[in-house]
């Protein structure tokens, strides 16, 4: 009987159970409620369990407990719905002494095994056709205790994780969560519920930040992206600049060594593009699906560009930039050859891999670029938000060619994104609805659905300013936004569907990098409006999690944020979304190389009164700073400052 679970540590849970009554040859031989059977799981390199047993009875108790055990080594695609004709070829399970194992020759030619052991052996370990059983006999005083350990390990061909035994584990996860969160800006305010969300974000992004042979990255999310991804670890890790910008560039230099080096249709990859994705499974290594080096996204090459000078933005690592050089000028020649396919000046994406992902966005579900009528819209599709991340990236990067000197580089990355910006603000605006289309088609139709989508140019800065304020005021309607969020797309939409995906839900790092774009172009309400739907929506989260998405449904009093059902939890770019939040309403950015942080218009929401920011690096430099509120006035002073940076208040 269940009486109680948490997985509140990510990397660790907790089940209570207790017992219904026990029957021995008709009569009752345990009482129910008098035994506490306590479960606590670890995740390091392998899974840890510790199973404690605990007599409450006044007499002496005796049970069985069994374990049942199997293994279907099923592929993340099979988990998901993907169905094959064929499987690999499972051996017969192996028992012995306190080890049970499964194993399975794979149609990649892997061989995987999942090794269970047990300590102490059990009484009984037998296999039982695909399955093996074990009991354990547990004689128990009163109030006597007895512990059960098990470990499960993964195993592919002989490669193992080292072994540790189950305190030690815990050890060593519990000091890497403290050292992560030591590395980080600590932030302290007056509202006990916004900390716990930061730091319930913080520990998921640790939790997610993934060893893998190229380097360490953020995994994108729990249960199903538990894997490399482009652009949400570049997301995720910018989110995080200044929180750590240890993510940054780890995901820049794992990111560039997988570089795209050729074209090649099955992987959608070309030279110079940034991956969509890796995974390490049977398909993939089989060539059932081309995700073993998947490229098939459009903008987390511009995004990779851009993350590179933010990065040198908040570090002013210049040693760093140089070591890159060749990925971002990779990188920028993919964006202006590959890019942009028809030489129209957008870059477009068009799905040439088979069995690959047909739109190339981040949203990027079968049915997210949809014209007003219902019919979807065909490629080459060039995405309104993709050309403010080529904008911003181009941008962003002469400032770093500036800082390294090749000043000519520089000037021309600056005109080319002022011709985009010109041409852009022309072809994508709708001047009937005031309001830019989400995408062009491949006949260069605009696709005039109403969605979130231009939302993010806000952020990248490519809007002309009238446009911006009929963009922001248009996010802000009750057609677009739902009172917990803003939606991805309008109510009234034809395609609009509040359960779907991308069609209708709320996803909180697109409301995130809207929030950052809102406060850019000084729309200090709106900036805050949105936050505060965020927060509030975290408040009736499992653990203050914020999800990956959730339903776009009106909020409505009283209610609660209606759940997507299988959205990820904890989600990379979801955690990340309070930092980043924070610093828009802070009005706080960077930069390094010239020792300077700069305060906009800091303008603190009704809920918040005191925000403490301690250790924020700077470069080779750290500073503390307290923001207060006071009415409707957020004035700000320094606590402490370590180095040769200084502050900047901008009006």
């Amino acid at each position: 009987v269940l009486l109680s679970s948490s997985a509140e540590r990510a990397y660790m849970s907790y089940i209570d159970l207790t017992n219904p009554e026990l029957f021995e040859d008709g009569a009752l031989a345990v009482s129910q409620q008098t035994l506490n059977v306590r479960r606590v799981r670890v995740v390091a390199g392998r899974l840890y369990e510790r199973v404690r047993v605990k007599n409450y009875n006044p007499n002496p108790a005796q049970l069985t407990m069994s374990f049942s055990l199997a293994s279907d080594f099923a592929d993340i695609f099979e988990v998901r719905g993907l169905r094959r004709l064929a499987r690999g070829h499972p051996e017969p399970p192996r028992a012995e002494g306190s080890r049970a194992e499964f194993a399975y020759l794979g149609a990649d030619g892997v061989t995987r095994r999942t090794i269970v052991e047990f300590d102490p052996a059990p009484d009984r370990l037998e296999v039982v056709g695909d399955r093996i059983e074990a009991d354990f006999v547990l004689r128990l005083a009163p109030h006597q205790t007895r512990l059960v350990s098990t470990t499960v390990e993964p195993v592919v061909d002989t490669v193992r994780p080292a072994p540790a035994e189950f305190d030690a584990a815990v050890h060593r996860l519990r000091r890497s969560y403290e050292d992560w969160e030591r590395d980080c800006t600590q932030i302290i305010t007056d509202n006990e519920l916004f900390n716990s969300l930061v730091v319930r974000g913080l520990r998921d992004l640790r939790a997610l930040y993934t060893a893998t042979d190229g380097g360490g990255i953020i995994a994108a999310g729990i249960p199903w992206y538990v894997a490399v991804f482009g652009r949400d670890a570049l997301i995720s890790s910018h989110q995080l600049l200044s929180v750590n910008p240890r993510p940054a560039r780890d995901s820049l230099r794992m990111l560039a060594r997988y570089q795209g080096t050729k074209v090649d249709p099955w992987r959608d990859e070309e030279p110079g593009k940034i991956l969509h994705e890796i995974r390490r499974g049977e398909l993939a290594g089989a060539g059932y699906v081309p995700h073993s080096r998947y490229y098939g996204t459009v903008d987390a090459t511009p995004w990779f560009v851009f993350l590179w000078a933010q990065y040198f933005r908040w570090t002013g690592d210049l040693e760093f930039a140089e070591e890159l050089m060749p990925n971002i000028r990779a990188a920028l020649t993919w964006i202006d050859q590959y890019g942009d396919q028809d030489g129209d000046g957008f870059v477009e994406y068009l799905c040439r891999a088979p069995g690959g992902i047909v739109n190339q966005g981040w949203k990027d579900s079968f049915d997210a670029v949809v014209h007003a009528d219902g019919t979807l819209a065909t490629g080459p599709i060039a995405l309104v938000e993709v050309q403010g991340y080529v904008y911003m990236a181009k941008q962003r990067a002469a400032d770093v060619f500036d800082a390294m000197g090749d000043f000519r580089t520089a000037a021309r990355l600056r005109e080319e994104a002022a011709d985009l910006r010109e041409r852009f603000n022309e072809v994508f605006w709708m001047d009937d609805e005031k309001y830019f289309a989400e995408a062009l088609d491949g006949d260069k139709r605009q696709v005039r659905t109403i969605t979130s989508n231009p939302g993010h140019c806000l952020y990248s800065d490519i809007l002309e300013p009238d446009k911006a304020e009929y963009v922001a005021r248009r996010l802000l309607q009750p057609d677009m936004f739902s009172g917990w969020g803003i939606r991805t797309m309008s109510k009234s939409a034809a395609s609009y569907n509040p359960m779907s995906y991308h069609n209708g839900s709320v996803w909180p790092h697109d409301n995130a990098l809207i929030v950052a774009g809102l406060k850019r172009y000084g729309f200090i309400k709106a900036t805050n409006r949105v936050a505060t739907a965020i927060f509030d929506t975290a408040i009736h989260a499992d653990y203050m999690r914020l999800p990956e998405l959730f339903c776009g449904f009106t909020r409505r009093t009283p209610n609660q944020p209606v759940a997507y059902p299988v959205a990820c939890s904890p989600q990379a770019w979801a955690a990340g979304s309070p930092p980043l939040m924070l610093q828009a309403i802070l009005g706080i950015s960077a930069r390094a190389h010239t020792n300077t942080v700069t305060v906009n218009k800091p303008h603190l929401p009704p809920w918040l009164n005191v925000v403490e920011l301690r250790n924020l690096r700077v470069g080779q430099s750290t500073i503390s700073l307290v923001f207060r509120r006071e009415g409707d006035i957020t004035g700000f002073s320094l606590l402490d400052r370590k180095g040769d940076v200084r502050v900047v208040m901008e009006e």
